[in-house]
């Protein structure tokens, strides 16, 4: 972030537009960032965002506490500054006031990128629910995760054992979106995949090349197999 480090806790950090996924899977912005895309002062942005969440406003309180987090930031004097996280719903209500063809442009761009995080939160909820262990160990392990750290891994898995994505055994049986496959499985794919799981976090930490750690698991699949 240009003049500072936000104080609130990422789960993925935020992209050169100040998008990021706070603790709760919820994709948010960061007010300084708005306030450099749209060519502002971050205390008129400040000062519009508590024009909106001001009870007297008419905006609702759960909808204030819902989509617009206080939140604080270190700027390069070493001094504690405010800002807020705002959700792509609180982000649209302050945009809305922001007017021109520059700000239209962001705007529009703002709106594809919070679609983008939200569909990869879907994805990421999709993959905690079918690789806890693992998912929990890529944060653990990657200082700063990303989207792919987690998508990767997870396609890499499913296609050893099923032999295509999740997305694509979707696909190819009519499962509807986001839903887990799990339950479309059968008994051996389950425990292949739970077994290949454990694996894999210690491979993360040994085998850091993403083909070094596909070739291993493809290995150890086969002599199971064998095994049998």
């Amino acid at each position: 972030m240009k003049g500072g480090i936000s104080i609130m806790k990422e789960l993925i950090p935020k992209d050169e537009y100040g998008i990021f996924v706070d603790a709760h899977d919820t994709a948010r912005v960061d007010s300084l960032f708005v306030a450099e895309f749209f060519e502002k002062n971050h205390k008129e942005v400040l000062r519009d965002i508590r024009k909106i969440i001001d009870p007297t406003s008419g905006l609702s309180e759960e909808f204030r506490q819902r989509n617009f987090a206080p939140s604080s930031y270190i700027n390069n004097q070493n001094k504690k500054q405010p800002c807020f996280c705002m959700t792509r719903d609180g982000f649209t209500l302050l945009a809305m006031g922001y007017t021109g063809q520059k700000a239209m442009k962001f705007k529009e761009l703002y709106i594809r990128r919070f679609n983008e995080m939200e569909t990869f939160i879907k994805n990421l909820v999709s993959a905690r629910q079918e690789f806890p262990l693992l998912t929990d160990n890529i944060k653990l392990l990657h200082e700063n995760p990303r989207p792919y750290h987690f998508s990767n891994e997870c396609d890499m898995l499913n296609r050893i054992v099923i032999g295509m994505s999740a997305k694509q055994f979707r696909l190819a049986n009519g499962i509807e979106k986001g839903k887990s496959i799990r339950p479309y499985l059968n008994k051996e794919q389950i425990n292949m995949l739970e077994t290949l799981q454990k694996v894999d976090v210690g491979l993360l930490v040994a085998f850091p090349n993403y083909e070094d750690r596909k070739r291993h698991l493809e290995w150890y699949k086969a002599k199971i197999e064998e095994e049998k």
